[in-house]
């Protein structure tokens, strides 16, 4: 079986399933947020009764993050719906944006949105801070109500998005029924070259299969070359399966993966077992790719879908109006630390934002020094809008105080997050252009599509 068979197997109570079986999977965690959170908690309400509680608390991991640093006055409400919610259910894992349990979130824009307006629980993008804080461990399965909730499979689980009523009744039943989706498999080898990101592998195969080459099919990622990427790259990897219209996004288990998850589950005093599976010697996969990270080039998926891929190095003609990095795919440390790097001593001419995923990460950036400097300073004086406010922000478009959002019509903004349909941003009018850090640094230089290997050694 494959590794998404061996998952969902075991998830059923089965020795084996195969592509196309029809099986209820018992959830290990239920994820969900702001903007699906209260439509979620409806569902689960009006189909198990009023009074019904969550099949297992310890088990319901809710983390605002979406429209959140906004004053637009529903958004601020989503947020305390899910406050009350907590509260009645006694769920232990809430990343509230206050500390007052008893509160209402209301943010000021009298402040500004560069300077932090949140609580000590706080914990950023949904998809970046489930693994952060100790809710992502092999072999298990993870339910959300957002997409991009197939990041997780980086750590060796199965992990996907759903819709609220389908959340409800997980909310309720701690399970769901599921069709085995077929496995695509993508075996990477060789070594990134310099300037070359995760986000250059992963805008590669979505261009070799198209934005939706792996609808309803699981993505499963192997190969020699997985030993030399960080958690960081295949969290970049994995994020983006939904992009090509995947189920799933997978990876094997191996130390890294181990060091990691057991750092954060101790860290945060989650559970601390798990069971991860392995490769088989014999899988069945109805599509195979052989990548050869050493060929890859940075690359860019152009307007209008991420399929749209073409080599950075050849859109040098496209003029840019904006950057951004940030969100859940483009918004890890590694992420500014590569960004920094181009960055470094060195000016943007276009408008360029910087919203960390979580707050950690910003403590990070404004704590690792490069030489005399922070990574945070040099950042802002190279011109970067950094913001404390951890979150999804412009990824998601938002309310129309959003920082970052595009907000004009006729925009190019060159963006290090993960989707690029037509007003995902923003103004449906705009343009969104997907790559690297790296290549967004060197665009923000240069205002227009640029290589990152034209700003070699620094």
């Amino acid at each position: 079986m494959t590794l998404t068979e061996k998952l969902l197997a075991r998830a059923s109570g089965k020795s084996q399933v195969q592509a196309g079986d029809n099986i209820w999977v018992s959830a290990d965690v239920l994820m969900t947020h702001d903007v699906c959170g209260p439509g979620t908690i409806g569902v689960f309400k009006r189909e198990f009764g009023k009074d019904a509680r969550v099949w297992d608390k310890n088990k319901v991991v809710i983390i605002p993050d979406h429209y959140i640093f906004t004053a637009d006055s529903k958004s601020n409400r989503n947020v305390d719906i899910l406050r009350d919610f907590v509260k009645e259910q006694g769920l232990p894992y809430f990343y509230d944006v206050i500390d007052d349990p008893n509160g209402h979130w209301h943010f000021d824009p009298g402040k500004g949105h560069l300077n932090r307006q949140y609580g000590s629980h706080y914990a950023g993008v949904c998809h970046t801070a489930l693994p952060a804080k100790g809710h992502t461990r092999p072999g298990e399965v993870l339910f959300g109500t957002d997409s991009h909730t197939c990041m997780a499979g980086a750590f060796n689980e199965f992990a996907t998005g759903i819709g609220n009523t389908d959340a409800g009744f997980v909310m309720g039943a701690g399970k769901l029924l599921l069709k085995v989706p077929e496995t695509m498999h993508f075996r990477l080898e060789g070594r990134l070259q310099p300037g070359v990101m995760a986000k250059d592998i992963i805008l590669h195969c979505i261009g070799e299969i198209g934005f939706d080459g792996a609808t309803y099919r699981a993505m499963q990622f192997d190969g020699d070359a997985i030993a030399s990427l960080t958690m960081d790259d295949r969290m970049t990897i994995a994020n983006m399966a939904i992009e090509a219209g995947g189920k799933n996004g997978i990876f094997p288990f191996d130390p890294r993966t181990a060091e990691y998850v057991d750092a954060r589950v101790r860290l945060n005093g989650t559970k601390a077992s798990y069971n991860p599976v392995e490769l088989d010697r014999d899988q069945k996969f109805v599509y195979e790719l052989v990548v050869e990270l050493d060929k890859l080039e940075p690359t860019v998926a152009c307007h209008p879908d991420p399929g749209q891929r073409k080599k950075a190095r050849e859109l040098g003609n496209i003029k840019l109006d904006r950057a951004y990095v940030g969100s859940c795919t483009g918004g890890k440390t590694t992420d500014f630390v590569e960004f920094a790097r181009v960055l470094r001593g060195r000016r943007v001419s276009i408008d360029t934002f910087g919203v960390p995923a979580t707050p950690d990460i910003v403590h990070e950036l404004q704590s690792t020094r490069w030489g005399e400097k922070t990574i945070w300073e040099i950042l802002v004086e190279a011109g970067v809008q950094m913001t404390e406010n951890a979150g999804c922000a412009a990824c998601l478009g938002g309310p129309v105080d959003t920082f970052g959002r595009i907000n004009k019509p006729g925009i190019k903004c060159i963006s290090a997050t993960n989707r690029n349909f037509p007003g995902r941003m923003g103004d449906k009018e705009s343009q969104v252009f997907l790559a690297s850090p790296a290549t967004v640094a060197a665009s923000a230089i240069t205002g227009r599509i640029t290589d990152p290997r034209e700003f070699p050694g620094n």
